[in-house]
């Protein structure tokens, strides 16, 4: 990534090098625009982020997962990168290793969560919005399980999550993964964007003509700015206004960004364990990972939290993933497996000082929130994310996507001014 100098003035301001502000740039290349993305950690990706933990083992801390890869864009960027695309089916679908989750028993779980997401596909063509949990069958055993699945799609339990919002998401059920990671394949894309990085944006003084940005590295003034961060760095003014803006402030507030975490170990004895096997056990709780064995079939087992669960080992501090994770798994396969497995990393998503969380959800009652964040003010601000993406919300191309609209919004308004 070429070096970039601090302006004194730009035309486009980006703030955020993740992939939301990276997909803004690309479209901008070309324009005759001079642009700047502000990337306040000392890399580009954001919230997509691989991490080579072995020479084998490419650990995804963020995003791993090429959702509804029919509909991605980040197929065709891996595929014009020459970059390689791995389609095998994802471990979720698949039956859990050993005899920890019978088949009948799975069997009954499967039709439990189909029926609760078709009440849910029924409640959200009523109004008004309410809490997903009020959709749960009152007694279904499978309850707590259906409460852990929304922890890992939306990083919350299904109380804080608006029913409108989870029908709204769009999955086409496709699923690929880059095997080099899909942070590599995003640190790629973006790696020709002219970028300042250890570069916070503290305030946005939109009063005059053009902006006026205070950043950790000097003040520059922009006619234009996107504005990439994460909801829950709005939120909490981490990036504040000038004037105020108090409408986007509750819309961020209304989008919060859930808790998902990832741990990695190292299996040292494969022999028995498939490649990119599931395992998970009917557990009955809520508070309890999801296991993907053997990744690419590599020997390590990947493990999955979310929610408040998450949020409490995190608070637990480092190590306590693998400790679980552990520990999960020898209730599962039996205490001989302990002594195969080392931690190798996780991930802490809520502690990361410039995410603070993982991805978006919409507070019930607060569907309408991700079109709020998404409108432009002025003329002059602009703003992008995972968040404001209508239907893909939660994913690195919904933040890419974003991106790109806000790209041709400034387009837009240049063009008419």
């Amino acid at each position: 990534m070429p070096e970039q100098s601090f302006p004194s003035t730009i035309d486009v301001a980006i703030i955020g090098a993740g992939a939301a502000g990276l997909g803004a740039a690309r479209a901008l290349e070309g324009s005759g625009l001079s642009v700047i993305v502000l990337e306040a950690r000392d890399r580009i990706g954001g919230r997509a982020y691989t991490r080579q933990v072995t020479p084998e083992i490419a650990f995804d801390v963020g995003c791993g997962w090429l959702h509804s890869a029919d509909e991605n864009s980040f197929v065709g960027i891996a595929q014009q990168l020459g970059i390689g695309i791995d389609k095998t089916h994802p471990p979720w679908g698949e039956a859990s290793f050993g005899d920890v989750f019978p088949k009948r028993e799975r069997a009954a779980f499967s039709k439990a969560i189909d029926t609760f997401y078709d009440r849910v596909w029924r409640a959200s063509k009523k109004n008004p919005d309410a809490p997903a949990a009020t959709l749960l069958k009152p007694g279904d055993p499978w309850n707590p399980m259906i409460d852990a699945v929304s922890t890992y799609v939306n990083g919350a339990e299904l109380d804080r999550v608006s029913i409108h919002d989870l029908e709204a998401y769009r999955d086409t059920g496709i699923n690929w993964r880059i095997r080099d990671g899909y942070g590599s394949l995003v640190a790629a894309y973006g790696a020709a964007c002219p970028v300042i990085l250890n570069c916070a944006v503290e305030l946005i003084d939109h009063r005059g003509l053009n902006v006026k940005l205070t950043t950790t590295k000097g003040t520059l003034t922009a006619g234009k700015v996107i504005v990439t961060v994460p909801t829950n760095l709005i939120a909490d003014e981490a990036v504040r206004f000038m004037p105020e803006l108090p409408t986007k402030i509750e819309a961020a507030r209304n989008l919060p960004l859930g808790v998902d975490d990832k741990v990695m170990l190292k299996l040292s004895d494969p022999n028995g364990f498939p490649a990119d096997g599931n395992l998970r056990a009917a557990t009955m709780r809520t508070a309890m990972g999801t296991y993907h064995l053997r990744p690419f079939g590599n020997d390590c087992i990947e493990g999955f939290f979310g929610g408040r669960f998450a949020r409490e080992l995190e608070d637990a501090g480092d190590g306590a993933f693998a400790a679980q994770a552990i520990d999960e798994i020898a209730a599962l396969l039996g205490n001989d497996i302990r002594r195969k497995l080392t931690p190798l990393a996780e991930s802490r998503w809520a502690h990361d000082p410039f995410a603070r969380g993982a991805y978006s959800h919409a507070l019930p009652g607060h569907a309408g929130a991700r079109a709020v964040l998404a409108t432009a003010v002025d003329g002059r601000l602009f703003f992008a994310g995972e968040a404001t993406s209508p239907q893909f919300f939660s994913t690195a191309h919904g933040a890419r996507d974003s991106g790109e609209r806000a790209a041709r919004e400034v387009l837009g308004q240049t063009a008419s001014s």
